[in-house]
């Protein structure tokens, strides 16, 4: 007997979890994401990734814009659900929504709770040198990633990895976690921890202002900033060739073993010092600009060793 569930969610991270609802043979009697934005050159109205794939499924989709009116929980109560899954929705779910499924609400979390509760657990991750991560299922409360921890699976992050990639496979492994936990909630066998408030960090919204890369810091600290802000916003930094101020993005790079002062261009294959050791550039993006290996960069902009990175 499979269970009645809402999905809610709304950019791609969220995608694996409902086909891996669906195929596991569940009824998602309705999806709710986030209402279409204007996009692109044409600023035409473009649906999220979520609604995209859920109209494709044949599943009816709802996009309030908030869920605190009678009208919404009405709506959302007429569904009769067993149960609602949330991924990266977006929009906080007040306690009468969470009270409304019979078996209450659930979310899939990027990290190991309670560390990086919050909204940007996967860029913090890296950002902050951690060794490994995960994902997370949780039985929802009204704290903001509070609620009892019902499974995990962990993933190592390595140096190598930038926030695209850790999305990228994170995605696909919350989305078999929570198909396991919905199951066993089917059975009546998901069991449920309290959540402990020891080790509890916030994982805050990604500032831009916090994206210009300081070359003072250790090459890894200098590495992970930047794979940890990559593709989006972007780690960046100025370089002066030939007279001309250029502002790129590093969206990929290496720690090597080299000194010099804290960013200083140590050779012809952008590898710039930092405070403790170097790392060398592998893909960038000049502004307005697709992203293009350093190779391809440095044959349209030649720099010289002692060229300075600001």
């Amino acid at each position: 007997m499979s269970l009645r569930l809402i999905f809610m969610g709304t950019p791609d991270f969220a995608v694996p979890t409902l086909r891996a609802l669906r195929d596991n043979g569940h009824e998602i009697v309705a999806v709710y994401s986030r209402a279409a934005k204007p996009a692109k050159r044409g600023m035409k109205l473009q649906p999220t990734p979520v609604e995209q794939e859920a109209r494709r499924l044949g599943i009816p989709v709802l996009t309030p814009a908030t869920l605190k009116t009678p009208e919404a929980l009405e709506a959302f109560r007429a569904h009769h659900a067993d149960a609602a899954v949330v991924v990266a929705y977006g929009i906080i779910l007040p306690r009468a929504i969470l009270d409304a499924p019979r078996l209450g609400c659930f979310n899939l979390h990027a990290s190991l709770l309670p560390r990086w509760r919050g909204a940007a657990p996967i860029n913090r991750a890296i950002m902050a040198g951690d060794a490994e991560t995960g994902v997370m299922v949780m039985k929802m409360d009204v704290g903001l990633d509070t609620g009892d921890l019902a499974m995990a699976a962990r993933l190592t992050i390595s140096d190598a990895m930038t926030a695209a990639d850790l999305h990228d496979a994170l995605a696909p492994l919350g989305a078999g976690l929570m198909a396991r936990a919905i199951d066993a909630l089917e059975r009546g066998e998901l069991r449920l921890t309290r959540q402990s408030e020891q080790g509890v960090i916030y994982a805050a919204k990604i500032e831009k202002a916090e994206a210009r890369i300081d070359w003072n810091r250790p090459a890894r600290a200098v590495l992970r900033h930047i794979h940890g802000l990559s593709p989006f916003p972007g780690a960046w930094c100025e370089i002066v060739p030939e007279g001309e101020q250029v502002r790129i993005k590093v969206l990929r790079c290496e720690q090597v073993e080299a000194t010099g002062a804290p960013g200083e261009l140590l050779d012809d294959h952008l590898t710039i010092a930092c405070g403790d050791g170097a790392i060398r550039i592998l893909e960038l993006q000049r502004a307005g600009k697709a992203p293009m290996k350093a190779a391809d960069f440095l044959r349209g902009t030649p720099l010289k060793a002692g060229a300075r990175f600001g």
